[in-house]
């Protein structure tokens, strides 16, 4: 327990740090965190890799070489059936068009759709799931096993989720990054069921680290299919008032407690997966 307080106190401390100075340098200009003008954008990335910083460092100081070497083989282990690979890049867009489809028989009108074609949202998902690899590193791959040793893998997901939504909390006030002046208590709920479908990913394969990066692009990359921002929104503590939004949270939390569900006595360890089905990864 005392190292997973010194793997969250740690990751906030240096994330928040290089958020704050990340803000000082915008200018508020850039459709996104990354595009921020001048050293804005790099003092920001380096922030959202402070999760896998920190915990290469902890794992480094208690393990040395060996322990850093089993935290990053989860990437490579174990091989996997390619429907694993298909789950984590539809999973969110499918979210989103069951929503659209609910949105078209609840109010008669179909949503907003995004306007970036399908090939591009692909590569984007191809180029930016290396990057992950900041945050995946930490959350999944160090964090939420020990979580699960503690409060078994249903709780620690959940619990999970609201430390990574609420680490994303400085971004809300962030001039020039997509989650600006939006709804964070709407995003929380969102963020929590996610990470209740990336803990199952992860059980189900494993700990196979590759594939819940590969969500977390998608999840990134395919959100914006069916918008659920507000233009103009600015007060970040406030509920959405986007019906969008709204049929997102309630779509995601029907299968987060399904999920849940399928995940009761589940057991995780520091390395990989541990169940009395060791082939369910196939």
């Amino acid at each position: 327990m005392r190292l997973l307080l010194a793997f969250f106190s740690l990751t906030y401390l240096l994330s928040w740090t290089l958020f704050a100075a990340a803000r000082a340098l915008s200018d508020g200009t850039g459709g996104s965190p990354f595009g921020l003008a001048g050293l804005a954008g790099p003092v920001l990335l380096v922030g959202v890799f402070a999760p896998g910083l920190v915990a290469v460092a902890l794992t480094l100081k208690g393990e040395g070489r060996a322990g850093v070497t089993a935290l990053f083989r989860q990437i490579v282990e174990p091989r996997v059936s390619i429907r694993w690979y298909v789950f984590a890049v539809v999973y969110f867009a499918t979210v989103k068009l069951v929503v659209a489809l609910l949105h078209r028989v609840i109010t008669g009108a179909w949503p907003l759709f995004g306007q970036d074609p399908w090939y591009l949202l692909a590569v984007a998902i191809v180029f930016s799931t290396p990057t992950q690899i900041g945050e995946e590193l930490g959350w999944r791959a160090f964090a939420l096993p020990r979580l699960a040793a503690w409060l078994g893998l249903p709780g620690a997901s959940i619990l999970l989720g609201v430390i990574w939504a609420t680490w994303h909390l400085p971004l809300f006030a962030m001039p020039g990054a997509d989650t600006a002046g939006q709804s964070f208590p709407l995003y929380l709920l969102d963020v929590t069921a996610l990470s209740i479908a990336i803990a199952w990913l992860y059980w189900r394969t494993n700990g196979r680290l590759l594939l819940t990066m590969l969500m977390h692009a998608a999840i990134n990359n395919t959100k914006d299919i069916v918008p659920s921002t507000v233009v103009g929104a600015t007060n970040r503590f406030a509920w959405s008032t986007s019906t969008v939004a709204w049929l997102t949270a309630g779509v995601l939390w029907i299968c987060a407690i399904y999920l849940l569900v399928q995940m009761r006595g589940a057991k995780l360890t520091t390395r990989s997966l541990s169940t009395a089905e060791p082939t369910q990864a196939s």
